[in-house]
């Protein structure tokens, strides 16, 4: 069972996310929609990569490093971070509502879409 981490709840995550490398957002949206819009890294390395690329760059990510999965809404960082976790990623969760839910929880400049 993955675990739902609501925007506005991050910080306390990312404070209690004791690891030897940062804590990362991964960003499972596709090109367009980051130019839309996008978050910005406070206390967490960003990293993109859209969903359907995520098996072949598997690699790029450090299964010790606590990652917290975000994407429009939320389906598909859900069904990323139970990929990750299915392929032995310790610290994983999804960030329920997405980008929309970041928007309106943690940083209303973040554009909605």
């Amino acid at each position: 069972m993955i675990a739902q981490l609501n925007p506005s709840d991050l910080s306390t995550w990312l404070e209690g996310a004791a690891a030897p490398v940062p804590p990362l957002v991964l960003d499972v949206r596709e090109p367009w929609e980051l130019q839309t819009a996008s978050v910005r890294p406070d206390g967490f390395t960003l990293v993109a990569i859209p969903m359907n690329d995520i098996p072949a760059r598997l690699a790029e990510l450090d299964p010790t490093q606590p990652i917290a999965c975000l994407c429009h809404h939320g389906a598909r960082s859900q069904r990323v971070a139970h990929f990750l976790a299915q392929n032995g990623f310790e610290n994983v969760v999804n960030l329920a509502g997405g980008i929309d839910a970041w928007s309106l929880q943690r940083d209303p400049a973040v554009p909605r879409y």
